[in-house]
């Protein structure tokens, strides 16, 4: 498997494939060449269409199977609460496509008149198909989502990432430089085989200096409906994610413990906060938002003022 050195300058920078770090990499004669970068044009563009975007999210995470599709599709939901509120939902998980079927979406790209998906999901003859693609293929079809499609007018960009630190995650990044992401969300459960892919995916956005707008720690715990008693299904070994933050230095937002009805209804299609609307995870997953909603509104507060 190819690696990419840790240190690495990035294609678009005039270090690329000549820096000493890019001694032994694989991809070393392309960086040198430029054929690697990103045309100043595309970046240009993307700029330009996402003048009318007011917020961009990423929402990342380090391992797979911890829930941040689950958590994205929820924060839309949450978000377009609000019918003056404008969102829109983008998926960037090329080869795991969920969040059509999460938003119980078929060939329609509207959950509500002021939440808009776009996703790679749309583009399949059928939910099984596989996308068998490279990276730069990959990079291609993001370019396309973030350059052509209409967003029009939008509050929240809400980004849905595969996992891991790849290719699209690097391409995201590098297409929305010039046009201002706000920070990511990092999603984990509490133990500690989560919490170190994590670690990895914060010193990514450090690295990328992408602002980190905080940690969601998920499948914290299971609250019984009946007696209330919690017990730890993921028992958080080495702290859980409130350690991890404190040792880091970056923003818990909140727990959201098991459910059984957020994964029935992500197989339905439906919101999760309608069905159960007095659940320990739904009033977990509102207070998350607020947080998120207050720490913006903090922010724009602070830009005016200055």
């Amino acid at each position: 498997m190819e690696e990419v050195p840790h240190d690495c300058p990035g294609a678009d920078s005039a270090q690329a494939g000549r820096g000493a770090s890019c001694q032994g990499c694989p991809n070393q004669r392309l960086c040198a060449s430029g054929a690697g970068a990103t045309p100043d044009t595309a970046i240009e563009e993307i700029k330009e269409k996402m003048k009318t975007v007011k917020h961009k999210i990423l929402v990342l995470s380090g391992k797979g199977g911890v829930g941040k599709s689950t958590f994205s599709a929820h924060l839309a939901h949450g978000l377009a609460e609000d019918e003056n509120t404008q969102i829109a939902l983008l998926d960037i998980d090329i080869c795991g496509p969920s969040i059509p079927k999460i938003m119980g979406l078929e060939g329609e790209q509207y959950v509500e008149d002021n939440l808009g998906v776009m996703s790679v999901g749309f583009l399949l003859s059928s939910p099984d198909d596989a996308v068998i693609w490279r990276g730069p293929k990959k990079n291609g079809m993001i370019k396309q989502f973030l350059r052509d499609v209409d967003w029009g007018e939008v509050d929240y960009l809400i980004v849905d990432t595969p996992p891991g630190t790849s290719d699209e995650h690097l391409s995201v990044v590098r297409y929305l430089a010039t046009a201002h992401i706000d920070g990511a969300v990092i999603i984990t459960t509490p133990q500690e085989v989560s919490l170190q892919d994590v670690r990895k995916e914060i010193n990514f956005c450090r690295k990328v200096k992408l602002p980190i707008i905080g940690v969601v720690e998920n499948m914290s715990g299971f609250i019984c409906p009946k007696c209330k008693k919690e017990s730890q299904i993921f028992p958080p070994t080495t702290g859980g994610a409130e350690l991890m933050c404190q040792d880091l230095e970056v923003p818990l937002l909140g727990r959201v413990p098991l459910d059984p009805l957020i994964g029935k209804n992500c197989d339905k299609g439906q919101s999760f906060f309608i069905d159960a609307p007095d659940s320990p995870a739904t009033l977990a997953y509102r207070s998350i938002i607020q947080k998120f909603c207050n720490l913006h509104q903090s922010k724009e507060e602070n830009l005016i003022s200055s």
